[in-house]
């Protein structure tokens, strides 16, 4: 079964927002809501953010926009880390709770 909700990575271009990365995050709606407001960023979003976070929700074949902010590289660096200690937690603990 795919993840429910995902951090989608784009950057700002001549043609707009390109995607550039995929984190799945699982499928539990307040573990991604929790993980998206530990991110470094913006939400309130302005012009000058040439980097976007998304919080992706996949429901049945569609996926929707939940959640962007809006952040520097130093910031998108920092949010990787985060993501991916958090994912990698997810997935290893996971055994230890069944």
């Amino acid at each position: 079964m795919e993840d429910r909700f995902a951090l989608l990575l784009s950057l700002k271009t001549q043609a707009g927002f390109e995607v550039f990365g995929e984190f799945g995050i699982g499928d539990d709606r307040l573990a991604a809501n929790t993980l998206f407001d530990s991110l470094q960023g913006k939400e309130p979003l302005n012009d000058l953010g040439l980097l976007h976070i998304d919080l992706m929700e996949t429901d049945g074949a569609l996926p929707a926009k939940v959640r962007t902010k809006c952040c520097r590289l130093e910031e998108l660096a920092a949010n990787c880390k985060l993501v991916t200690r958090e994912v990698f937690r997810q997935k290893n603990l996971k055994i230890y709770e069944e």
